[in-house]
């Protein structure tokens, strides 16, 4: 029986993959600001076989409250098998542009919390010498775009900030994995016109399960994503700069 912790588990994709692993019954603690959507989740995962779901209400800006936050849900569990950060917001970069305290929040919202929130748990993830912890960034971290490069900016801090935790923690026996979804349809992007490389909350939920139990390295969810990254990190600057991104 696994013990499972969801950071932002309120979020389209987190939702999917606490449904997956209540299906096997397992122990869940889940970690969101909004406590009724919480409390819905709660009823709807005990349906589904989770053996036990805990809830608790969050701000994840609320940087001194980080630590007591993650020690409680492992001193709860007694074992943590996998941790899943999924908080974030999908910030309006044009109000950003004209409003740097705007940038600011965006950026503690979507990267310093998240590197705040890892730094603790990545402590109490050695000391147990096991686990795995796995964070949901985003393809827009790849290279910054006019379009969303605040929160492009936060997505690739975390990234980065992964690469050297995963160095570091696998001496313990511990697992990181950035998980960086390209487009997928969620309430955060409701109102983006929907093609052809747009897929399902539940799509990417199976892939994040199934990378976490293997032990994957692989980040791009969809894997056809690493292919369309790799053709945008390669268009040369002079170029980049002239087209609509």
């Amino acid at each position: 029986m696994q013990n499972i912790i969801i950071i932002g588990a309120t979020s389209a994709m987190a939702k999917e993959v606490a449904k997956l692993y209540a299906i096997e019954k397992a122990n869940l603690y889940l970690i969101a600001r909004d406590s009724s959507k919480l409390d819905t989740i709660k009823q709807d995962l005990t349906v589904r076989g989770a053996n036990t779901v805990h809830t608790v209400q969050f701000d994840a800006n609320q940087f001194d409250s980080h630590q007591v936050l993650i020690e409680e849900a492992f001193d709860a569990l007694g074992r943590v098998d996998a941790l899943l950060v999924a908080h974030g917001s999908l910030p309006n970069q044009e109000l950003c542009q004209t409003d740097s305290m705007k940038v600011i929040e965006e950026l503690n919202t979507n990267g310093v919390s998240v590197i705040s929130l890892l730094t603790h748990a990545a402590t109490k993830m050695e000391q147990q010498k096991s686990g795995n912890i796995t964070v949901i960034t985003s393809v827009a971290g790849d290279r910054g775009r006019q379009s969303n490069y605040v929160y492009g900016a936060a997505k690739g801090m975390v990234s980065t900030f992964l690469q050297g935790l995963a160095q570091k923690i696998s001496k313990s026996g511990v697992h990181v994995l950035d998980i960086k979804p390209g487009f997928v349809d969620t309430p955060m992007t409701a109102e983006f016109d929907k093609g052809v490389l747009w897929v399902k909350p539940e799509k990417v939920a199976e892939i994040i399960k199934n990378r976490i139990e293997k032990r994957s390295s692989v980040s791009y969810a969809p894997g056809f994503w690493s292919l369309i990254m790799f053709v945008i990190k390669l268009i040369p600057k002079i170029v980049f700069n002239r087209i609509k991104l």
